[in-house]
């Protein structure tokens, strides 16, 4: 089995009425059809910090790219396999609490047209607890909460 190490960044997005920016995806897991509901997020690249790789990833992801940070989140560490892929993953994630400053949408882009990234697509719902109750991992409801006791926003 194949193992895997590295770091991860992406956003808890909130546009100017308090709904949350999430991505979605059916995807085959162990040979069964999956409903994955996720937040925005991917590999923090070489010389990039976690901020800048939050940033462009939810740009990638959903192609909503006028986003500022308003709080860090914090890190998490995630740990799971992938039997049918004989890949066992390590990953320490970095979360932002953002703002969508603009609603324009440009199309996503990824660095590869077969990657299952591309079959996310954006989803927006009513608000932080919204967010929580409809993400897939409790990894990433995790950094929800942290939004929400955070008492930053009203929403």
């Amino acid at each position: 089995m194949e193992n895997r190490e590295y770091r991860a960044a992406g956003g808890v997005v909130q546009d100017e009425a308090g709904r949350v920016l999430l991505i979605e995806r059916f995807v085959m897991r162990n040979g069964e059809l999956a409903h994955e509901i996720r937040l925005p997020k991917g590999h923090v690249e070489a010389g990039e910090t976690d901020d800048q790789a939050a940033v462009r990833e939810v740009c990638e992801e959903t192609g909503y790219c006028d986003i500022t940070i308003t709080r860090d989140l914090g890190e998490g560490y995630t740990e799971f396999t992938w039997p049918d892929k004989e890949l066992h993953i390590r990953r320490t994630e970095h979360y932002y609490l953002m703002h969508l400053a603009d609603p324009r949408r440009d199309d996503p882009h990824f660095d590869s047209s077969h990657s299952e990234e591309t079959l996310f697509r954006p989803r927006w719902v009513a608000d932080l607890a919204a967010a929580e109750a409809a993400l897939s991992y409790e990894s990433e409801r995790r950094f929800v909460r942290r939004a929400i006791d955070d008492g930053t926003l009203e929403h």
